[in-house]
């Protein structure tokens, strides 16, 4: 959810720039100081400490999945740098496993005992709140009487039929029973209403789907993805599974290769990165490939490159042998040269609710979506992660798209009612700068510029079938160890954990929202 979503999914250059402005204080305790040698090895016998300056850069307001000119790959080390170690500290509460679970369920990210710390946060806010909540009620009930769904509906008819009279009568009566701070259905009215304007006026350019806002800090977007992934088990969930699997398939390896098609912030690695540091007879070498669209303007792999360098962090505070590959580029010109396989190493590759950001048939007639399958079957890994988000809204029929949509973020926007105060700020930078810029991409944007293009994961089956892969069984040791931990972080009681053949499902209320599976090779 937030991929990338969340998701934890990547834009701003400006994250990296507050969040790592520090000086590993911990690595200098420690004496764990790296080099980076220009190839993108990290060698963790390499003592030499390293100091980091400051980058700056404008903000990029565009999604990371529009076309971009610039493609490349670099290896070039850029050094950044900082002093303050808070942000770190908080880093690692998030994305590191700590506490009282540590050992039994290693990989497991956030922790549980920050779960619990987050939980009662929360319920606390709730209880500091209510009498606001009871404020609230008399509103709640006279929004009864105001059909919102309808009204959005018909808005997006009058829009599809160039109705341009009917349509801004109707946005008119929307904007005012909406509201960014009320409950789901207004919130949810307040970010469509602001999709069918920017459609209603013709203003369908890229730049109105950043992932993040230009006045949201690098720390409320972390605070964001915390709540998040604290209240939900979509994010937790999937990687735990995705990461214990890759755990039990390495066991025994000194060598492990992971291409990661969407590597955003890479926050699902340090915590493999941790576990593998405790395995008996030491870790494996790690080598990462990390894929990503490039920036726009004379850097396209700087953001990349910013993330691989947290990672090697990481790596040297655990003391993992690492060494990275970065590519900047469109997926589906990737070739298998390019991706430096050395057979001796177990290749796992990985992707986790991205894919749904390539073009598909309706945009292009040579699919983009296929031909990255392709690539994936031809790489032939050990292991292929396949995790999606269960959408049906990528119809080309507008009108049929909105409703669609309207259902699938009613989800989203329900979830967060039930989970987190109104009044919590982090939910408020989720909803207007994650779920908020998402919607409006898929309102306002049509062709190439609309980005947010997910399926249903049993279309997604049938595609990974045509292109010459073959589903393996979902291991039950650890599925049953998955619905254990989803039960004791203690989520919400409609938010499930199912399967289906071979695929894990996350739910609410019944409606299925994301599908984790895996692959390799027929």
């Amino acid at each position: 959810m937030l991929q990338d979503s969340m998701a934890l999914q990547a834009a701003e250059k400006t994250f990296y720039d507050a969040l790592f402005s520090f000086q590993d204080a911990k690595l200098g305790q420690a004496g764990e100081a790296s080099k980076f040698r220009t190839n993108g090895n990290f060698d963790i016998n390499d003592k030499e400490r390293y100091q980091t300056n400051g980058l700056k850069g404008k903000k990029n307001h565009q999604r990371e999945d529009e076309q971009h000119p610039e493609e490349g790959r670099s290896s070039k080390q850029s050094v950044v740098s900082a002093d303050d170690s808070e942000p770190q500290e908080i880093f690692d509460k998030v994305l590191l496993c700590q506490g009282d679970h540590h050992e039994e369920w290693g990989s497991c990210t956030p922790h549980c005992s920050m779960k619990r710390e987050g939980t009662e946060q929360l319920q606390q806010n709730r209880q500091s709140k209510g009498s606001k909540t009871n404020r609230s009620k008399q509103q709640n009930k006279d929004e009864e009487a105001v059909d919102l769904t309808t009204m959005l509906n018909q808005c997006a008819q009058a829009v599809a039929s160039y109705d341009q009279g009917t349509a801004s009568e109707l946005l008119k009566k929307i904007r005012q029973h909406s509201s960014p701070d009320g409950h789901a259905t207004q919130r949810l009215a307040h970010y469509f209403a602001n999709g069918l304007e920017a459609r209603l006026t013709g203003v369908r350019t890229p730049s109105f789907s950043p992932l993040f806002s230009r006045h949201t800090s690098a720390a409320e977007i972390l605070l964001a993805y915390e709540v998040s992934a604290s209240t939900c088990p979509f994010i937790t969930i999937s990687r735990f599974l995705a990461n214990r699997t890759i755990m039990k398939l390495a066991k025994n390896e000194t060598r492990l290769h992971i291409i990661d098609f969407g590597i955003s912030y890479g926050f699902q690695w340090p915590c493999l990165i941790q576990h593998l540091s405790e395995r008996p007879h030491g870790p494996p070498k790690l080598h990462i490939t990390a894929i990503e669209l490039p920036q726009p303007g004379f850097r396209p792999t700087e953001r990349v490159e910013e993330t691989m360098r947290r990672l090697a962090r990481y790596c040297a505070k655990f003391n993992v042998p690492f060494e990275y590959n970065v590519m900047a580029q469109k997926r589906e010109t990737i070739q298998c040269e390019d991706l430096k396989i050395d057979r001796n190493e177990l290749v796992v590759v990985n992707c986790l609710h991205r894919l749904r950001h390539i073009h598909d048939e309706t945009v292009m007639e040579n699919s983009p979506r296929d031909a990255v399958l392709k690539l994936i079957k031809n790489i032939n890994p050990n292991l292929f992660i396949h995790g999606v988000i269960n959408g049906r809204h990528n119809t080309p029929f507008f009108a049929t798209r909105f409703k669609e949509a309207l259902l699938h973020y009613y989800t989203i926007f329900d979830i967060f009612e039930a989970t987190i105060p109104r009044e919590e700020k982090r939910r408020m930078v989720l909803e207007r700068d994650i779920q908020g810029k998402d919607i409006m991409n898929i309102i306002a944007c049509e062709g190439v510029e609309r980005v947010e293009r997910p399926e249903t994961y049993k279309k997604w089956q049938t595609r990974n079938v045509r292109a010459g892969l073959k589903q393996l069984p979902l291991d039950q040791e650890l599925m049953k160890k998955a619905k254990k931990l989803s039960k004791l972080m203690d989520y919400h009681n409609d938010l499930r954990i199912d399967e289906d053949g071979d695929w894990m499902l996350h739910g609410w209320k019944g409606r299925i929202f994301t599908a984790l599976s895996f692959w390799k090779p027929a």
